[in-house]
């Protein structure tokens, strides 16, 4: 099984090594793309049940895509549905394709086993993507978003945030997959409830550029270290991220709290801004040492 997935990993190596060969030009990028999609293919087909897994998955999604532009249209009326489809169609299709670009890794964390199908813990993180794609749509065709859509939409985000992990442990399904999709998934759903708390002036542009950077910065570094250097960076979970992701999440909901709880939303606003904006400063520099010691070993 080491020898297995080393000669996996040896051939991603060799894909980005030639791409960089290359200087990302036009013929570089068709390579690379058009050899990691020969190797997702392979792998599909030399897994039916993995296959046909992706693809139940793929048709829930699309049922559930299709409910929210028929929901949307009869609530804000053509208008506002078209001028979000296209990037909505766009984000739908790129996360499905993801997965199954990615079904590669879906391999149990204890055994390395390739597991047969995508799994309930995977399929919630999908369904956080596709709550994150919505929004991320509406901000691209210019669509406000109110404060009650939005706040529906993270809490359907954290809801699936806390199952698909503690899913994922019970029955035995944790994978490198689910890993990163839910690095995925986060980062969009949180990234582009940042952009529309700030377009709807309920966070301040300084704190919010905060917030973008804090999930911008490790996005790069890792696109960084994985095309530029073919070498990963890892930014794997530290406790003081946890605080910080938690403190985060606290400080969205009270922002994105219905004004009727106006008194206890200012009563608890800026002790709980300090405390964010702490955890925001005081996360990256543990993950940074922790790197740093890693590197050392």
């Amino acid at each position: 099984m080491s020898q297995v997935i080393e000669k996996e990993n040896r051939f991603v190596v060799d894909l980005l090594t030639t791409l960089r060969q290359d200087k990302f030009s036009p013929v570089g990028w068709w390579g690379f793309l058009g050899r990691s999609w020969e190797m997702s293919c392979k792998t599909a087909h030399g897994n039916p049940s993995l296959k046909r897994s992706w693809a139940m998955v793929t048709l829930l999604i699309g049922i559930l895509a299709l409910a929210m532009l028929l929901a949307n249209f009869l609530f804000e009326g053509p208008g506002t549905t078209l001028r979000l489809l296209p990037a909505f169609l766009f984000c739908v299709a790129w996360q499905q394709s993801d997965l199954f670009w990615h079904l590669g890794l879906n391999k149990q964390a204890q055994s390395g086993r390739l597991l047969p199908a995508v799994g309930i813990a995977n399929t919630l993180t999908w369904l956080r993507g596709l709550a994150a794609s919505y929004l991320l749509a509406r901000i691209i065709g210019g669509a406000g978003t109110p404060s009650w859509l939005a706040l529906t939409a993270f809490l359907v985000g954290v809801a699936t945030d806390i199952l698909d992990g503690q899913v994922a442990r019970i029955t035995m399904t944790q994978s490198k997959l689910g890993k990163i999709g839910d690095g995925e998934t986060d980062f969009c759903l949180y990234l582009a409830l940042t952009i529309i708390l700030i377009q709807n002036n309920v966070l301040p542009l300084w704190l919010g550029l905060i917030m973008l950077l804090r999930f911008c910065v490790p996005f790069v570094a890792v696109l960084t270290s994985y095309f530029v250097f073919a070498h990963q960076v890892r930014f794997g979970s530290t406790i003081w991220g946890k605080y910080a992701g938690l403190a985060q999440c606290l400080y969205f909901l009270v922002l994105l709290t219905p004004t009727q709880f106006a008194p206890v939303v200012q009563a608890i606003h800026l002790p709980l801004l300090a405390v964010t904006l702490i955890l925001l400063i005081v996360a990256p520099l543990a993950q940074i040492l922790e790197n740093v010691r890693t590197g050392r070993r």
